[in-house]
């Protein structure tokens, strides 16, 4: 939902800072913003280069002002603020902030936060309270824990890119996993600050693309582990009718799951016109519809083309079938159903005007949630967190002038 002024969010009064780059730490925070936190956004000099990110498979991400919409979708909510840490001064005023916060925020490589003091030891001796959140590609342990990542390499080690079936792997767009680790720190950090609250204590939270990745695979993890090889359920052959998808007349997809199957069996063949199944030995239960299952399958390919998609729904839909269109990304944005749960919602952007974006999740009765700031500008709240820090106009001019802040 968006974020109503008049209900503050849940989170209101906590306070993060971040000093993170690209999506999966940054959109992180972003959360937590959507939930009503304070964010503070501290990028050095040269900026986020997320921010330059602007061409991806063919897709242009540009903004009016050149800059990447990714930068906008990791970067709502949030307040920007420029310093040089490797400066003293701009050191200074940094960890002046992290006094005052409740959640330090990075996914910068190991080697680096211990290089720029931004590990859970040099963080936390300035804040003993303040949750220290950490992602990286592969974990905090390991020959790999100090290598960087991007959301298809997550994809790639985990095992998730052959799940789609097939020889040929295939990768999910755009930032999947990197929303997916976003979503899984931000909820490491809520429980934190949880615990922080019984026991008055912070700790550190770590998450990876590889830990979040695998953790959305949990079944298939289960199966793997009892020798069975998930993949295979990819290829759609291999799936009962009442679990599968068809192409219709009109030439768009429609999908249907159904389960315990022979619950729905009867009530599938009369919506089809297929009644006459019903007495054919082959599909009588589902052990035969099993052994069966590419005839059947063939078979109902054919009788899908014979009606639109929109015609099958009509059908099915009464029936208490549970089929759904296969839609596109644009075709979500305008569903009713979307819209009437304001899964997606208006934002009106200061500088690029109306916007759709997708509502925060979930709904509460008590709060508000939801984007409530679009991304800032390289350094658009410089002077005002330093004021806030006791800094006099004098002082910050003196800081820009330096190169400590900007």
């Amino acid at each position: 939902m968006t974020a109503d002024p008049a209900r503050p969010g849940p989170l209101a009064g906590v306070r993060v800072i971040e000093y993170g780059v690209f999506h999966a730490g940054p959109g992180a925070s972003a959360i937590l913003g959507d939930l009503g936190a304070d964010v503070i956004k501290v990028e050095a000099p040269d900026g986020d280069p997320e921010r330059a990110w602007t061409t991806v498979g063919g897709l242009n991400l540009a903004q009016g002002n050149g800059e990447s919409f990714m930068h906008e979708v990791s970067n709502r909510n949030k307040r920007g603020l420029v310093l040089n840490i490797k400066t003293a001064r701009g050191r200074d005023l940094f960890n002046r902030l992290i006094l005052k916060a409740d959640v330090f925020l990075t996914n910068l490589r190991k080697s680096t936060k211990e290089k720029l003091g931004l590990d859970y030891p040099s963080i936390s001796a300035f804040n003993p309270r303040i949750i220290h959140a950490a992602v990286s590609g592969y974990g905090p342990e390991g020959p790999l824990a100090d290598l960087g990542a991007f959301d298809p390499l997550g994809l790639a080690r985990s095992g998730m890119m052959f799940l789609t079936g097939g020889d040929m792997p295939r990768l999910m767009h755009l930032g999947v996993l990197d929303q997916a680790t976003a979503i899984a720190l931000s909820h490491a950090v809520l429980a934190a600050l949880y615990a922080r609250e019984k026991t008055g204590r912070g700790q550190e939270v770590h998450v990876s693309l590889l830990s979040t990745a695998i953790w959305l695979q949990y079944c298939n993890f289960m199966l793997a582990g009892r020798g069975i090889d998930p993949s295979q359920a990819g290829d759609r052959r291999r799936h009962s009718p009442l679990r599968n998808s068809f192409r219709c007349k009109d030439g768009r997809w429609i999908i249907g799951t159904h389960h315990p199957e022979d619950r729905y069996w009867s009530t599938f063949l009369d919506a089809t016109g297929q009644s006459h199944l019903a007495d054919d030995p082959r599909f009588r239960d589902e052990a035969g519809r099993i052994a069966n299952n590419q005839d059947l399958v063939a078979l109902f390919d054919q009788v899908f083309a014979a009606k639109t998609s929109d015609e099958w729904m009509a059908l099915f839909i009464p029936r208490g079938l549970m089929f759904s269109p296969i839609q596109t990304t644009m075709e979500t944005a305008m569903d009713p159903q979307t819209r009437l749960n304001q899964y997606v919602v208006p934002f009106d952007h200061p500088e690029y005007g109306p916007l759709e974006v997708p509502g925060y999740p979930a709904h509460f009765s008590g709060n508000g949630a939801g984007p409530r700031l679009p991304a800032p500008a390289l350094g658009e709240h410089t002077d005002d967190i330093l004021a806030e820090l006791g800094c006099s106009a004098a002082d910050i001019a003196e800081l820009k002038n330096e190169g400590a802040a900007k």
